[in-house]
């Protein structure tokens, strides 16, 4: 999965090959999730915590998401997102 963005143990990255709904993926520890960009449905599970900084940060980077979203479709390279400060 490729990384765009990394902060407090939390990995977000996107998948090249997915389908669907725009959508990102965050990995900590033995826990994943899928959030939905627009919506922010969850699948997955995740400590509750990092769940609520997952949003946060999110909510406050969507255009970026979107941006990065149109680049995986087309196979090209993905942007770095700050981390959640």
């Amino acid at each position: 999965m490729p990384e765009i963005s990394r902060f407090l143990g939390i990995v977000i990255g996107m998948f090249y090959s997915e389908h669907g709904a725009p959508h990102f993926h965050a990995v900590y520890g033995r826990y994943e999730i899928s959030v939905d960009i627009e919506s922010r449905a969850v699948q997955g599970e995740f400590p509750r915590r990092a769940l609520r900084l997952v949003l946060e940060w999110a909510s406050l980077h969507e255009s970026e998401l979107r941006v990065n979203w149109d680049l995986a479709r087309r196979g090209e390279p993905l942007n770095r997102i700050a981390p959640l400060e």
